[in-house]
């Protein structure tokens, strides 16, 4: 099991990055290994709560997947969350939550995830850390874009 856990303070509205992050369809025009999303089957089923399916394909180097999660985001307590529906991974869990605080958001953002392949897995815990730190990093890039400098 690869388990990840960051946070950061970033200068921004936490509203701002919470609908930033909530659409996931633009994912593949900022994150370089997001080579393909698709969503679908949007519903509403309480007021500031939207759920989706999205199908992923993630593309780096040798290495070309593709999955599909299931998506939940809340607009009562900033959240979104991602759960596997189907793919290579045995499990796949992500959270982000983002918080109001002195000087500007607290991101927290929680990953959990396995492949089925164990040599996958192992190249997965090896590298999940500069993985997750990168895609941090891509983020906070998209952010700045979005609402200018700190």
């Amino acid at each position: 099991m690869a388990t990840f856990h960051l946070e950061r303070v970033l200068p921004y509205a936490a509203a701002d990055l919470w609908d930033m992050v909530s659409d996931v369809q633009k994912y593949p025009e900022f994150i370089p290994w997001i080579t393909a999303l698709r969503a679908y089957n949007m519903t509403a089923p309480a007021d500031g709560v939207k759920v989706f399916d999205a199908d992923v394909s993630v593309g780096y180097k040798m290495f070309s997947e593709r999955f599909s999660t299931r998506v939940t985001s809340r607009a009562d307590d900033l959240s979104l969350h991602m759960g596997l529906l189907r793919g290579p991974l045995k499990r796949l869990n992500g959270q982000w939550k983002f918080s109001d605080v002195a000087g500007g958001t607290r991101v927290d953002f929680n990953m959990d995830m396995d492949f089925r392949n164990p040599l996958l897995n192992a190249v997965l815990k090896a590298n999940l850390n500069i993985a997750v730190s990168k895609l941090m990093s891509v983020f906070e890039a998209r952010a700045k874009q979005l609402y200018g400098k700190a």
